[in-house]
């Protein structure tokens, strides 16, 4: 049959601009078809943002090559965020409709996943310096493609040389931000260009970046001639100046540069994380060269009497406060009503971590019986420093004040149970938008209690938190909450989209059900299963369970999740999956990277993919990782995933029955539907896919139970 035009009426299709559309509230239920021509290609050609954030790709399997071509093309015009889960499964989802190829027209963000195996070496430069104006730190869970990405960049460079050029690092983009200290510092000062990309760095990089601003082959000069202007376009890599550095600069130009970064940070346009690194480092300069002078030091016992004069709201609206005021004159100096008064302009500064405690002191004599409520918003930088015995002196009645001292990135694990603890007992409920308010990380902090206490209306209304970061006991209790909030849903699709965040907490039982149901799980979900959990999986049910994903196994390899499972496989499993080889060693990159030179006595394809898998003999740079023992891996492991995957799609068709032990293509206007009822159980009913196993002559051989 062609393609069906009018009214939407793919299921696939339905459930992905019905989800999509309401990513934020997900209904899984009562999605109609009306008024949709999902056939149209400019409909994904003028999709908006919002749609194209809330991408999902098990629907998006039944789009058309034209559709899923001006969807890709749509989110780079748009320039579309996507999360890595998403990017990973879309990037397989390209490869198995041949559009890797039009990269040129692609986010950045979707080439750090593509298989580097596919990309000819004509197209080497280009398709690198695309990929590197991507954030490298979506490849977080897949180390082996991060590696196999530099090395891919370095090789397209031609012959190893002992300085980086700036039309390399030109070409290298953010993968500067995985290079050692020795390579930053040998290479061209425009490499500050690429550091300033990097959402941190290393203390080895911290030292490389002051070792070149120290050597004056930078744009600003020797420390001694830095200006205003120089230092502020260094952006957040100014952060990182050492106080030795602080100390050769220009008093002036170091006093005018604080009062702009104090500026920035009260505004929101600097990190208070940032900004506290860059005062600490300068504060610290400026003791030494006290210490220095003949000047007698500032003692730090407090009771010392007022030298600066006392604090008053005009003192706290200049930016240079905290030079002028040390935390031992902000003891003496900072009256209880100047306080009380101006509690929110003073929070505003960056300060040290000696001041904050001043200022809880203060607080403390102020407010004997507790802070109280309306001040407690203000005081989310202090959260941190109070125990639990003092939280339970607050009082918190709104759902506001919750939202405000848990919105700042210093509570930690005891404070957040305990100030929602407090909100609770003043009957107060967890709902939907405080959820989301309160982020993915603070559901790891509260006690499972509090989590069975939320009700599973509102629970569905936390959007898809990130709970990668959880203990694996609280990431068993909130599965086991997403469980009894998504369980009734009506369709396969509708409750693996809604249930995925929290599978790191799931079962075996639930994840040999999900292999059944023909999810095809994304690798990076993969990696926050349970790894106890995961080792009782058999390479079939793994297999299944990622469907057309599993090859980003070989990206993710020496990810402790996937290293560990494989660890535990015999020879026979590893070979079924084609990882036999190299693991009995430190796992080292091994996805294919880019071939620009060198011939093999092979098949074009197979040279190619050997010479990218990085075997014996292989020099790239590893990017500090270990050498890889591979040797060289059957040539059916060479082939991409995504063509043996397509091979194997188009070999089944649309459809098929294996009840007789073979598979047997269905009717072309057959369709499976999942019956209503409770899924996410063992024997949930519904469209499976065969556990088919390729035999000799392209036959398929399936098990009749």
């Amino acid at each position: 049959m062609g393609p069906r035009t009018g009214v939407l009426a793919n299921p696939g299709l339905i459930l992905f601009v019905w989800l999509t559309a309401h990513c934020a509230r997900l209904q899984a239920d009562g999605f109609t078809q009306e008024g949709l021509d999902a056939s149209r290609d400019d409909l994904w050609a003028h999709a908006n943002t919002s749609l194209l954030q809330g991408f999902w790709c098990q629907p998006a399997n039944q789009l058309s090559q034209n559709q899923l071509s001006a969807l890709i093309r749509r989110m780079a015009s748009q320039q579309v965020l996507l999360k890595a889960w998403q990017l990973s499964c879309l990037a397989n989802l390209a490869a198995l409709h041949g559009l890797q190829r039009d990269f040129l027209l692609h986010p950045p963000d979707l080439l750090l996943f593509y298989n580097l195996g596919q990309v000819r070496e004509a197209n080497c430069w280009a398709f690198i310096h695309r990929a590197a104006q991507g954030d490298i730190e979506l490849l977080a869970n897949l180390p082996d493609q991060r590696a196999a990405l530099q090395r891919s960049a370095l090789a397209c460079l031609g012959a190893p040389r002992p300085q980086l050029s700036a039309s390399d690092l030109l070409l290298l983009g953010t993968l500067v931000c995985d290079m050692d200290a020795s390579s930053i510092v040998a290479s061209d000062p425009r490499v500050l260009r690429n550091l300033q990309r990097c959402s941190r760095l290393t203390p080895g990089q911290q030292d490389a970046l002051n070792t070149l601003l120290a050597s004056g082959r930078t744009m600003l000069g020797p420390p001694t001639s830095w200006n205003l202007g120089g230092l502020q376009a260094l952006g957040p890599l100014a952060t990182y100046i050492s106080p030795s550095l602080w100390m050769q600069a220009q008093e002036a130009v170091g006093l005018e540069f604080f009062g702009s970064t104090v500026a920035s940070c009260r505004a929101k346009r600097l990190s208070q994380h940032d900004t506290k690194r860059f005062v600490t480092s300068f504060l610290e300069a400026k003791a030494k060269a006290k210490s220095m002078s003949s000047r007698p030091k500032r003692g730090t016992a407090t009771g010392r009497p007022c030298v600066q004069g006392n604090i008053t709201a005009a003192t706290l609206r200049d930016n240079l406060f905290l030079v002028r005021y040390d935390c031992s004159q902000l003891e003496s100096c900072l009256g209880s009503h100047v306080l009380r008064a101006n509690l929110d302009p003073l929070l505003q500064h960056p300060l040290p971590a000696e001041c904050q405690r001043v200022i809880k002191a203060k607080l403390a004599r102020i407010y004997p019986s507790g802070v109280p409520e309306e001040q407690l918003r203000l005081i989310t930088s202090l959260v941190y420093l109070y125990s639990g015995t003092e939280i339970g002196q607050w009082n918190i009645t709104s759902g506001d004040t919750v939202m405000a001292l848990l919105a700042s990135d210093v509570a930690l694990e005891n404070q957040t149970e305990a100030i929602l603890q407090k909100f609770l007992d003043h009957k107060g409920s967890i709902t939907g938008t405080l959820l989301v308010a309160i982020g993915g990380s603070r559901l790891c902090w509260m006690s499972p209690q509090q989590i069975q206490a939320i009700q599973p209306s509102e629970f569905r209304l936390a959007g898809a938190p990130d709970i990668s970061s959880c203990p694996q006991s609280r990431k068993d209790v909130l599965y086991s909450k997403a469980r009894e909030a998504f369980g009734s849903a009506s369709t396969t699709a509708a409750y693996y989209h809604a249930i995925r965040p929290y599978l790191g907490g799931a079962p075996v039982v639930e994840l040999e059900s999900l292999a059944q149901a023909n999810i095809s799980m994304d690798i990076y979900t993969f990696t926050n299963l349970n790894p106890h959990v995961l080792q009782s999986l058999s390479v079939d049910s793994v297999m299944t369970l990622l469907g057309p994903n599993v090859g980003d196994l070989l990206k993710a390899r020496s990810h402790p999740t996937v290293s560990s499972w494989l660890r535990s496989l015999n020879r026979s499993a590893l070979s079924e999956l084609g990882l036999n080889t190299g693991l009995s060693s430190p796992a080292g990159p091994t996805s294919p990277v880019l071939s620009t030179t060198g011939t093999h006595h092979t098949t074009p394809q197979a040279s190619h993919l050997v010479a990218m898998l990085g075997g014996p003999g292989s020099g790239a740079p590893t990017s500090g990782s270990p050498p890889a023992h591979l040797g060289y891996l059957p040539l059916a492991v060479l082939l991409s995933s995504s063509i043996l995957w397509l091979l194997y799609r188009g070999t089944l068709g649309p459809s098929w029955d294996c009840s007789q032990g073979t598979c047997t293509m269905a009717s072309a206007d057959s369709t499976v539907l999942a019956p209503a009822g409770k899924l996410g159980l063992v024997g949930r009913a519904g469209c499976q896919r065969p556990r088919c196993k390729p035999q000799a002559q392209g036959t398929w051989l399936c098990p009749t139970s």
